[in-house]
């Protein structure tokens, strides 16, 4: 009876897959390389960037509230009047004046200031955030085309074992060493081969189409892990480190602290409203007025250059605002209430989201070890059965069965690989610990 020798059978088809990986190699792209430039293309990025340089500008906006303002003013007035003692006269008048101002008190200009710089704070976290989920999404959609591409390689190394297999079949059937059977079910298996090919291609190209859109190319080609993998161990095997530094660190606890404290700010400007301010002005001006009378006449009625000055303190003080300034500051008190919940509602779910993703990638690295020992097994059941295959005691489903099971373990192996590599940074965003190194440090465990 002819047979295949396990060699063959699984060598020869990862020969082949490795033959086109080396041959796109020279134009694959390394994590760090599409981070830069997600950087600079990812419009959500990009949005939420703009968003914190225009928080900057409000700082200077709030900070005007503490320094003079100066204002230029000019006026030219032409007229004519016809009295009934004289004949028309026209006159031209030409004024200009300096206009300052300064704010000597108001209370609420200084938690206003404040309140701006706060709310600076609040986009430099909310920008944290969107770089932290430009990192997960980039790596996830980088490790998604690499798992995609490990699943095709392995469904048509799977489906040239199998059409070899069904070849033989075909010779023993031929020959007389073996049943119809042998032959209908090695067809079975190829068809459901090509199917799960045509799957498997497809797949890669959505994978493909989703890294592409994060740079604006097209045919990005990643990188794959270099080989011997090695995963990396995680910072701490604590779980309460990860929390505890979580509490201290994630931007969205930092938003929320902040938001409280931009809560009482707004308290503080609404008892504003109950005091007093004082306001300092001054103005600086000339008037030059021409008409088309002569000599005295022409003094009598005004013509000539005049100056002017004036300097005065302006004291306002509310009496009464209709209700108006006591139910707003009862509506800061309430949302001050609410922005302390807001707190300890982002504190509880960032804890509850870092021992989730810490448990994540310690059952992810135990799958990872567990697929290693079932790779190794696998291998040498393939081997037995072809052998069992070979002395007549096993059938060809059986090595069919042991060729797919193989290809099944490679592939989730290979899956469960990427997964301990995006589920770690995952793990250090619920932590609020992801930086651009984490992105560097992964991106070291891919072949150069």
């Amino acid at each position: 009876m002819p047979f295949v020798t396990a060699p063959r059978l699984i060598l020869q088809p990862l020969a082949l897959a490795a033959s086109f990986l080396i041959a796109g190699a020279a134009q694959a792209q390394s994590l760090q390389e599409l981070y830069d430039a997600a950087r600079g293309y990812d419009a959500t990025y990009l949005a939420i960037r703009a968003t914190a340089d225009a928080a900057a500008a409000r700082i200077g906006q709030a900070e005007a509230l503490n320094r003079p303002s100066l204002g230029l003013g000019a006026s030219a007035t032409a007229a004519r009047s016809d009295p009934p003692t004289s004949g028309a006269i026209n006159s031209t008048t030409i004024a200009a004046n300096l206009q300052g101002k300064y704010s000597v008190y108001n209370a609420a200009n200084a938690p206003t200031i404040d309140k701006a710089r706060r709310a600076y704070a609040v986009a430099q976290a909310d920008l944290e955030s969107a770089e932290q989920d430009l990192m997960v999404r980039l790596a996830t959609a980088y490790f998604d085309v690499l798992a995609a591409k490990d699943a095709l390689s392995t469904t048509r190394a799977n489906k040239a074992a199998i059409a070899e297999q069904l070849a033989s079949a075909k010779r023993n059937f031929e020959v007389g060493t073996a049943t119809i059977t042998d032959t209908r079910e090695a067809q079975a298996k190829y068809d459901l081969a090509v199917a799960q090919e045509l799957a498997a291609d497809n797949d890669l190209r959505v994978k493909r189409v989703v890294l592409d859109q994060f740079v604006g190319r097209v045919g990005v080609e990643p990188k794959g892990l270099a080989q011997p993998v090695a995963l990396p161990a995680l910072n701490s095997e604590n779980i309460d480190t990860w929390v505890s530094a979580a509490d201290e660190q994630h931007p969205a606890i930092r938003k929320a602290r902040l938001g409280l404290e931009l809560a009482q700010l707004d308290t503080q400007i609404a008892r504003a409203g109950e005091k007093p301010t004082l306001d300092a002005s001054a103005t600086v001006g000339a008037n030059n007025v021409h008409n088309s009378l002569s000599g005295a006449a022409s003094v009598q009625a005004g013509a000539g250059t005049s100056k002017n000055a004036t300097i005065g303190l302006t004291f306002t003080y509310p009496l009464y605002t209709g209700g108006l300034t006591q139910n707003r500051i009862k509506e800061t008190l309430v949302l001050e209430e609410k922005a302390r919940n807001d707190l300890d509602f982002a504190r509880r779910s960032v804890a509850e989201a870092t021992r989730r993703a810490f448990f994540g990638v310690q059952s992810l690295k135990a799958q990872v070890a567990a697929y290693e020992a079932a790779e190794s097994s696998t291998k040498l059941a393939l081997e037995a059965t072809q052998l069992g295959y070979k002395v007549g005691v096993r059938v060809n489903l059986d090595v069919l069965n042991a060729q797919t099971q193989l290809y099944s373990t490679q592939r989730d192996l290979a899956k469960a690989r990427y997964d301990v590599l995006v589920n770690s940074l995952k793990l250090r965003q619920a932590s609020g610990q992801l930086r651009p190194e984490d992105i560097n440090a992964t991106n070291a465990l891919l072949a150069k």
